[in-house]
């Protein structure tokens, strides 16, 4: 915390700023929260935590400057209200994951050279944040507006730490919605030097029982991944992997996956399905579903056999691959495909939240199945450089 601190203080002191702090994404994704080392003196302030001498405030997404600026990774220059104050929101971005914000109240009116400079030290925070996370709870703490549950905790470390990636050649974004009894959905990415990995997987049942099958299924999809195995190699060592540690057709510890692999050269995209809903291809304004063959789910019977699929990207093309989540019961209303078509010019940041929103909705506020969504757009022309503000690529390349 004190590294951070350090970044914004210094910030502060150049700029002759009157207060500053960072703003840190709650982990619903939808709303920020103030995190400072003070204890709050008399009446806590609506939204607020304590834990000894760190508070936490909850600042809910209203549509106003603060969202804006998250959404659209644009610095905000707020003018006086009724103070003498001007106030800038910088976003706190690294390959388009969208950390935070940096909150500035400055005595005048800021220039484009001081604007310019608080948006390079936002970027340069969004490391520090990365880098001191690793050591504290104290970040988690504060993103966390709602307690986990044990079986929520294993889930949450199976997730990779950043949500959004973007390369060059690619954007991918990835989401999930627990259901109050967790439902073992997770989704893992892996960024190679000419290839990019990516699953989505669901473990049947609920709570802690599917949590550890999810962990078993991951943790072996990520170690045969790291050995260098295939598609196929991972589906087959994972089946097994799942048998040996009490898995199978008398027991509920099976898991669907779609198993993915992009080369990043030639676009060619490799998918696996075992047992799982087929993803979604947006091309040239039409979406459709990709007509794969389904195999067994991972864990299910010994020596099952997996086949895979090689799908030709074109440059502009977006894929998204769902979980049941999104597909059953209330949310079975929904027309994915037109949502898919509708949300094809967000930022697939945006688009995986504008989904997750609407199976929110058609579910009532609360899902009886975890509902999780991989966007991934893309872009070709492997081996260009990256442009990007700040750590983001604020226009999306449809």
């Amino acid at each position: 915390m004190q590294a951070v601190e350090a970044v914004t203080r210094e910030l502060g002191l150049a700029l002759g700023a009157t207060s500053v702090s960072l703003l840190i994404a709650d982990l619903s994704g939808r709303a920020l929260v103030r995190l400072a080392h003070v204890a709050l003196d008399g009446d806590e302030v609506e939204g607020s935590r304590r834990d000894d001498e760190e508070s936490a405030t909850v600042l809910p997404f209203d549509g106003g400057p603060a969202e804006q600026a998250l959404r659209s990774q644009r610095v905000q220059v707020l003018p006086p209200d009724a103070g003498p104050s001007w106030t800038v929101l910088a976003p706190v971005t690294e390959r388009g994951e969208a950390l935070g914000l940096l909150e500035l109240d400055l005595p005048e009116e800021p220039s484009e050279a001081v604007l310019g400079e608080v948006r390079r030290t936002a970027h340069v925070l969004g490391y520090v944040l990365i880098a001191s996370r690793r050591h504290t709870d104290l970040y988690e703490w504060g993103q966390r507006t709602t307690p986990f549950s044990l079986s929520a905790e294993i889930q949450r470390r199976l997730l990779p730490a950043g949500y959004t990636c973007e390369g060059g050649s690619f954007t991918l974004a990835a989401w999930l919605e627990p259901a109050a009894s967790i439902g073992g959905d997770t989704f893992d990415y892996s960024v190679g030097r000419d290839a990019l990995h990516l699953s989505v997987t669901d473990a049947v049942g609920h709570g802690v029982n599917s949590s550890l099958t999810a962990t078993l299924c991951v943790g072996n999809l990520r170690n045969t991944r790291r050995h260098g195995a295939s598609l196929l190699e991972q589906a087959a060592s994972t089946n097994q992997a799942l048998l040996d540690n009490g898995c199978g057709p008398d027991g509920e510890g099976f898991a669907t996956a779609l198993l993915g692999r992009l080369d990043l050269r030639t676009g060619d995209l490799d998918l696996v399905n075992a047992g799982h809903t087929s993803p979604y291809l947006a091309r040239d304004g039409v979406v459709h579903v990709l007509d794969l063959p389904a195999d067994l789910p991972l864990g299910l019977f010994e020596g099952s056999t997996y086949r895979s699929t090689t799908v030709p990207l074109l440059p502009s093309d977006r894929v998204v691959m769902v979980t049941d989540g999104m597909l059953e019961r209330a949310a079975a209303s929904l027309d994915l495909v037109h949502h898919v078509r509708a949300t094809r010019e967000l930022h697939p940041r945006e688009a995986t939240r504008a989904l997750a929103d609407l199976v929110i909705e058609a579910s009532g506020g609360e899902l009886a199945d975890d509902a999780a969504l991989l966007v991934l757009d893309w872009h070709g022309d492997h081996g260009l450089p990256r442009t990007t503000v700040a750590g983001a690529d604020r226009t999306p390349r449809a």
